[in-house]
């Protein structure tokens, strides 16, 4: 073997040469291939404004191991990378940089503007590329796509178009989030809940004709209730019956409003009065639907409050709350203000409260579209795990809105619309109209808003793959196989490209999605800038190597369920990289100028079947669980076959037969084609979980290899199940652990052996344990092993060891030196008796029993009970010496 592994593991000193040699020979390209069958994964596009965190080292890290497991087992293997142009996001790092440089977006203007996103795409769009590569992903970077590339854009387009002419893209008046600082509608996904302490303010509306009576309301957001347009009970709630149809007049605008009765309002919460606000409040509009009412905004966009707030016309909306609460106190109609903690909308981008607020804006309608997605999870076709996801999908699409697709953006699609500046005409197409089809006024203005980044995503299972136009990959990889995911993106992104799927291929996108949980902190909180608990992936790396970082955020990972990150877990799995190195440079070394040959089953050894065996149902199990998608216990199975059965154990045992090489080569030969054989297996199941440490091992290994990548994937056979074996090797091994154990109870130093009698009325017992000396006895560090029937011969001090099916008795002179250990005894029994006598002496006390706190008195008691074991053992130790 002229390579050899170096001394120590370095991480920092292979990966990234490693990867350059997967890449340079394009061992993740993808062609297509039709004597192959197709596995397809597509990435969930990281924004180009991103830093690669703990989620998406997860996220990549899953769908790493499942590609490169697909990819051994000889499927071809296509993962698709690609970025999203993240419209909002950009757009502020894009403002944030030019305000630095004391230039004002709109003093650019739109086209100006827009070179500068691309310049800085251009900069930083591959900065979250390399970090991935850092990771190990073995993703087809030949073929990566972004959101806004010209193929992207084309399927962007032609989805509008159809959607428009199908008549379910329209323009119409919704409740949106808006957002007052970015001066933009934003979607559910950019919308973050936070808990927040508040107040229910409790207002008196009067009921008009009915002088003194009211009705008594609770809100948290006062300032709107300019834009009240009704107050709604449930038509079920005895105490409002009588008031429903009857008019009241709204506080300090002195309007009429009417009581109508809607199943909206739950009787047990608050007053069972609830103000309606419909151009406020996404449930309000709904309402207000129902009920033909005038929907009145009340604010701006930049959430000060408009002319419909009279003489608060003007104020910001927090300061409007504060001067009429004053004023409606002052009224006499403040009843009361009660402490309120609940869920507030902030946009995750700048950190404002969200204002929902009724727009003009750009809408798919959402009824027809969902009901293929409903479908596909129903009868299976779509699979979802964890299976409780399912749960939280039907929620939604039960409850499916209008998707509000426009942004008042200028980075992002623009909607193809175009409007006549003469007549207002408006046009839905691909290329702007010469002149206007009504007038034919030959001034058309586009639309100024671009349409939600969702709307380009939800198409990437196949606009990635050439759609619209119909390429070779697309109809040979879609759809595609699996979709590994953060559970907190299943509405915005999941259920999106489920239904585009359907309404633009007519099948579904992928046929299972994997979600996983977040990474949490070591306390479980989730990482946040704000409470700077983040941990950087590319630290953990540069500290301890990708494959240590890969295998923490597996390990004990299930489908769905978030994890926590311990920094110990990470040193853990760098031990476990450690051991698999040192393990393989041993094997190694001791191959050094042999000649290995595959011996015959007669000359294997009985611990050589039981660990092929054992590595053949490893290869069985491992495989069914990565069918199942349980990567966690995939993986745990592997890690405790290497580190315990492999390294604690059959390297142990072999290792005699390795130095014997001379004595009798037939057995070293056997034993070192065992170790290599056993080594390979092993690695390759351990490759998708460390891809460059079993990638630089097996290269090592097999010189004549290109790759562990492209090797094949290992599949149980028949001849290697040893069932007789792996029984005599677990008999062994329960002998090596009772003995183990009573000498380091006993505290006998290694260096002293010996000898074992092995007792067993089980003839086929005996013949296992005849058979198995060789194995056992330098593990269990015997001088000698004598097989027997019975007692005979065995001096009554022998220490005896139980094990299934037998007795394994120790002579006391072999394991004590008598002298050392008589005056090692006495000395611990002077001692004894000294701590008995003052731990009595405490006990007798009165003053003691009577001040001290109980739980010390109880600590004395527990004391004394644990010398007086003591004592009991020490004693009939000494008599046993006599």
């Amino acid at each position: 073997m002229s390579k050899e592994l170096a001394k120590t593991y370095d991480p920092q000193g292979i990966e990234s040469r490693l990867y350059k040699k997967w890449e340079d020979n394009g061992y993740f390209h993808a062609t297509v291939d039709r004597s192959k069958k197709p596995f397809t994964i597509v990435m969930p596009p990281p924004n180009i404004t991103g830093q690669l965190h703990m989620g998406h080292a997860l996220d990549n890290t899953m769908q790493d191991i499942l590609i490169r497991y697909k990819r051994m087992q000889g499927y071809n293997a296509l993962w698709q990378p690609g970025t999203d142009h993240a419209a909002i996001a950009t757009e502020v790092k894009v403002i944030k940089a030019l305000k630095e440089q004391g230039i004002d977006k709109n003093d650019l203007g739109r086209e100006k503007f827009l070179e500068k996103c691309w310049e800085w795409k251009d900069e930083y769009g591959s900065r979250i590329v390399n970090q991935l590569k850092k990771l190990g992903s073995s993703a087809d970077w030949e073929r990566e796509r972004f959101t806004m590339d010209k193929g992207c854009s084309d399927a962007v387009l032609e989805v509008f178009i159809k959607l428009y002419e199908k008549g379910y893209i329209y323009k119409g008046s919704r409740i949106v989030n808006w957002c007052p600082v970015c001066k933009t509608s934003i979607s559910d996904a950019e919308v973050e809940h936070e808990e927040q302490d508040g107040f229910f303010w409790h207002i008196n509306y009067p009921v008009i004709g009915e002088e003194g009576r009211f009705v008594e309301i609770a809100t948290t957001r006062p300032e709107t209730m300019f834009g009240d347009t009704a107050v709604a009970v449930n038509p079920d709630d005895e105490r409002y019956k009588d008031i429903i149809g009857k008019k009241l007049l709204l506080p300090i605008v002195n309007r009429e409003i009417p009581v109508i009765a809607d199943a909206y309002v739950d009787k047990e919460f608050g007053t069972g009065c609830v103000k309606i606000t419909p151009a406020h409040d996404p449930n309000d509009f709904e309402v207000g639907k129902r009920h033909n009412l005038e929907e009145i905004v009340v604010m701006n966009d930049d959430a000060t409050m408009n002319k419909n707030a009279g003489k608060y016309a003007g104020m910001d909306r927090y300061e409007c709350r504060e001067k009429l609460v004053a004023e409606l106190k002052e009224q006499g109609l403040l009843v009361k203000v009660v402490p309120h903690s609940h869920n507030v909308g902030t946009h995750d981008r700048c950190g404002t409260t969200v204002e929902p607020m009724i727009k003009q804006q750009w809408f798919v309608k959402m009824d027809d579209m969902i009901k293929p997605a409903v479908e596909a999870v129903k009868n299976g076709d779509i699979q979802l795990l964890p299976k409780r996801m399912d749960k939280t999908y039907f929620n939604w699409t039960d409850n499916i809105r209008d998707w509000c697709i426009s942004r008042q953006l200028w980075w992002g699609h623009r909607i193809p619309a175009y409007y006549c500046d003469d007549c207002g005409e408006m046009v839905v197409s691909k290329e702007k109209p010469e002149k206007c089809p009504k007038c034919g006024c030959t001034h058309m203005t586009q639309d100024p808003d671009t349409l939600d980044t969702w709307f380009s995503s939800a198409l990437w299972p196949f606009s990635t793959l050439g759609w619209p136009d119909k390429t070779e990959e697309l109809d040979y990889f879609y759809p595609n196989d699996v979709l590994v995911t953060g559970y907190d993106i299943i509405f915005f992104w999941v259920i999106r490209m489920i239904f585009s799927g359907y309404e633009q291929m007519g099948k579904a996108p992928f046929s299972t999605v994997l979600f996983h949980g977040l990474v949490r902190d070591s306390q479980g909180r989730k990482m946040s800038k704000s409470l700077g608990n983040g941990i950087d992936p590319l630290e953990v790396i540069d500290k301890y190597g990708a494959d240590a970082l890969r295998l923490t955020l597996i390990t004990g990972n299930a489908p769905g369920n978030d994890m926590r990150f311990y920094w110990e877990r990470v040193e853990a799995s760098r031990n476990f990289a450690n051991k698999v190195w040192n393990a393989s440079r041993f094997i190694m070394m001791n191959l050094e100028g042999m000649e290995i040959t595959e011996p015959s089953k007669d000359q294997l050894k009985p611990a050589d079947k039981w660990i092929l065996s054992r590595v053949n149902t490893l290869a069985k199990d491992v495989t069914e669980n990565m069918d199942k998608f349980e990567l966690g216990i995939a993986v745990q199975k592997v890690y405790d076959f290497i580190w315990d059965e492999f390294c604690d154990w059959y390297i142990e045992i072999a290792k005699v037969r390795t130095y014997k090489k001379d004595e009798n080569k037939e057995s070293a030969n056997a034993a070192l084609w065992t170790l290599k054989t056993v080594l390979t297996q092993a690695l390759k199941l351990l490759h998708p979980y460390m891809p460059f440490i079993t990638e630089e091992i097996y290269c090592t290994l097999h010189p004549e290899e290109e790759t562990i990548m492209l090797s094949d994937w290992p599949v149980y056979q028949d001849a290697w199940y040893f069932e007789k074996e792996e029984e005599m090797v677990e008999h062994s091994k329960d002998l090596v652990k009772g003995v183990r154990n009573v000498r380091t109870e006993m505290d006998v130093p290694p260096s002293r052996k010996a000898k074992l009698f092995v007792v067993s009325d089980d003839a086929s017992l005996r013949e296992t344990f005849e058979t198995m000396k060789e194995a056992y006895m330098t593990l269990a560090s015997a001088s000698e092993a004598v097989v027997q029937a019975d007692k005979t011969g065995i001096g009554e001090d022998a220490v005896s060891v139980v094990i299934p099916g037998a007795t394994v008795y120790l002579p006391l002179e072999d394991l004590v030196d008598f002298e050392k250990e008589k005056e090692r005894l006495t000395k611990e029994k002077e001692r004894l008796t000294k701590e008995l006598a003052r731990s009595k002496g405490m006990l007798s006390n009165e003053k003691f029993l009577s001040k001290a706190p109980e739980a010390k008195v109880q600590e004395e008691k527990d004391k004394l009970a644990k010398y007086e074991q003591m004592m009991d053992q020490v004693e009939e130790r000494l008599a046993q010496m006599k």
